[in-house]
């Protein structure tokens, strides 16, 4: 989320972010990764003749090298590292539950952000939801800036910005029924070191409100990586 995040704000100083997250299963180890396809064969085997199909056995070299190092784990041990099963499911919990209800890794995300940006007071919420994709994280971001800041002036802000690759190519007219356009999805971000950006529009209920949609290979973009693009966009907008 910085990353993108990162440009706007020097150039119209954001004042207030809600975010949602759809956290793949690899952000929580390969443990993970193992749970939600052993889930996966065990809930489409139920559809019999279905689960054959060629291309679910091709997904399989996707952890194809877990199963010989995770099979020997008794039971429990494989399937405990998610609190609920995530085949065919979504989770509103990443880490653990904190006693003001937000979980830590919600926390965790307002207090980098605030950090990472210099803005110890920035008003931040975070809802922090695990998915059934294996690699690649997304973001659904709300911003409000103290200036004004047209979806335009974003977009080329964001297409100028390292680390940073626009994907919002809407459909129009006609087209709209016939064709979806283009938009950062995590089975394209997957394997990129550029963090993805798109759906970009404005935000009607604040005066300088901006909704964008994020993913990124979580993999690839490690906590490193961002805060030093993050340092070096900020830098910039300071000299």
């Amino acid at each position: 989320m910085l990353v993108p995040l990162a440009p706007l704000h020097r150039a119209a100083c954001i004042k207030r972010i809600v975010v949602s997250t759809y956290q793949s299963v690899s952000g929580a180890g390969a443990k993970a990764i193992y749970q939600l396809w052993k889930e996966t064969q065990t809930s489409l085997r139920r559809l019999g003749p279905f689960t054959r199909h060629r291309r679910w056995s091709s997904d399989r070299t996707i952890v194809s090298f877990l199963e010989s190092r995770l099979s020997s784990l008794p039971w429990r041990q494989r399937f405990s590292v998610l609190p609920k099963q995530i085949a065919f499911n979504v989770i509103p919990q990443v880490d653990v539950f904190l006693e003001n209800r937000y979980t830590k890794e919600e926390m965790k995300m307002v207090q980098e952000t605030r950090k990472i940006l210099e803005e110890p007071q920035l008003p931040i919420s975070a809802t922090c939801v695990r998915v059934p994709v294996f690699i690649a994280h997304s973001e659904a971001v709300w911003i409000e800036t103290e200036r004004p800041l047209s979806v335009e002036q974003a977009r080329s802000l964001l297409q100028r910005a390292p680390g940073v690759k626009v994907v919002d190519e809407l459909p129009t007219g006609r087209e709209r029924i016939h064709t979806s356009g283009a938009y950062p999805l995590p089975v394209d971000a997957a394997g990129q070191d550029d963090v993805l950006v798109g759906r970009l529009r404005k935000d009607d209920t604040v005066p300088h409100g901006l909704v964008l949609w994020v993913s990124g290979d979580n993999l690839r973009k490690g906590a490193a990586t961002n805060a030093v693009q993050i340092a070096e966009l900020l830098v910039k907008g300071k000299r």
